[in-house]
């Protein structure tokens, strides 16, 4: 039983409802929207502690997993800059990584309308179109980001894309809904694509194979019909000159050759190539726990002086690959708990996908295995995880969409 008082229950579902669609719409087109919800939520939560805190405790059993994960990925953090004396800020964002739980006890606590989640992603992907067209197509900007850098841009747009489409299969019920979340799938991917990020795209095709491994929860024409458009999309922005995306993928293809056979290091490919390759040595040395980035820039640095890396390796800000930055920075072990953070709430949506397959929680838990994939897919290529706003986009849609779904097995929404 929730044991917040009635008469302040509907105001604060709205309020929480307002923050689910504030996260997803402010994400990219300020600079401050995804702080501004973290802060937000967390100081909702501490308003309203008691309810909060009964709604962990009573779903403590469904969520212990995912909660621990980033509890533990923050003790090895913060216990590793005590031991290397690093700064303690570097334990900044683990820390409200993990405080991100407060949006899913307040999601509970307050019985919020996964509505507002759904129209915040599609009306965050249809702003962020015209916002990044204007600065491709009319100030010529080759690799526009809006506020971030172009990489994330595409990243998170892509992923606002995937999300309404999974809104349009909840809301395929409710046609005008539907066609702002069929509107916001194919805006987020156009949005995408004019970034020209070839790291999103890996997002799509894990995306693909969970549609097609769920595909039965999927009975509407018109969400059918969106994905198909998706796929023209998708086949224009390819065929389109002017947008560069075969060229873009040519490119990187030349770019490996040119770096395996021995040429130039100077190209985004080969760039990351040579990174990869530094890596592996910083893993090698420290193999169990790993060391401080600061370390392993001082190690690169000798590498590069040593002659066994490429110079230019020293002015990039990180790994280019989130397992890789894992495994340099903590190891093993610290891989292990950074890859908890993103298996046990892959395993919380996957086993709800397969439970519900045309119930209510359906399109929740697949929009929640969307994120999680759609940040293992764009960590491949980038360190997703490297900026606050990455990081806590990642937690705080991880933490919603799971209270979201906890109260779509209540048919709450």
């Amino acid at each position: 039983m929730n044991s917040n008082p009635t008469n302040t229950r509907e105001p604060m579902r709205v309020w929480i409802g307002t923050l689910a669609f504030l996260l997803p719409f402010l994400s990219l087109v300020t600079s401050f929207g995804v702080n501004l919800a973290s802060f937000l939520f967390l100081a909702s939560a501490l308003i309203f502690f008691k309810p909060s805190r009964d709604a962990l405790v009573r779903h403590w059993p469904q969520v212990r997993w995912v909660v621990l994960a980033f509890l533990l990925h923050f003790l090895f953090v913060l216990a590793c800059a005590l031991l290397r004396g690093e700064r303690l800020s570097v334990q900044e964002k683990p820390l409200r990584m993990l405080l991100s739980v407060s949006a899913l006890v307040l999601v509970v606590a307050m019985r919020a309308p996964r509505r507002a989640l759904w129209w915040g992603a599609s009306a965050g992907a249809v702003a962020a179109l015209p916002f990044i067209a204007w600065q491709r197509l009319v100030l010529h900007i080759d690799r526009p980001g809006g506020f971030v850098n172009s990489i994330t841009f595409g990243d998170l747009a892509m992923l606002l894309g995937l999300l309404s489409l999974a809104g349009a299969i909840d809301m395929r019920d409710r046609p005008r809904d539907a066609v702002l979340a069929g509107a916001g799938a194919l805006a987020g991917l156009a949005a995408s694509v004019l970034t020209g990020t070839r790291g999103s795209w890996a997002a799509v095709a894990l995306a693909l194979l969970v549609l097609g491994r769920h595909a039965r929860g999927i009975d509407s024409r018109r969400v059918r019909a969106l994905l198909a458009g998706g796929v023209a999309v998708l086949a224009a922005a390819w065929f389109t000159p002017a947008l560069g995306v075969q060229e873009r993928f040519a490119q990187g293809v030349s770019d490996a050759r040119i770096w395996y056979e021995g040429g130039t290091v100077w190209t985004n490919v080969g760039t990351r190539l040579e990174l990869w390759k530094g890596a592996i040595m910083l893993i090698r040395e420290h193999p169990v726990l790993g060391m401080g980035f600061d370390a392993c820039r001082v190690r690169l640095a000798d590498y590069a002086q040593a002659g066994r890396l490429d110079p230019l390796v020293l002015q990039l800000p990180h790994l280019h690959n989130d397992v890789l930055q894992a495994l340099a920075t903590g190891g093993v072990v610290g891989f292990v708990l950074w890859a908890a953070t993103l298996v046990a709430p892959l395993r919380f949506f996957l086993r709800r996908l397969g439970q519900d397959a045309r119930g209510p929680q359906f399109a929740v838990a697949l929009g929640g295995a969307f994120v999680v994939l759609g940040y293992v897919g764009f960590g491949l290529t980038e360190v997703i995880f490297w900026s606050m706003k990455g990081s806590l986009f990642y937690a705080l849609m991880v933490f919603v969409l799971m209270g979201f779904c906890l109260n779509a097995k209540e048919k709450i929404g």
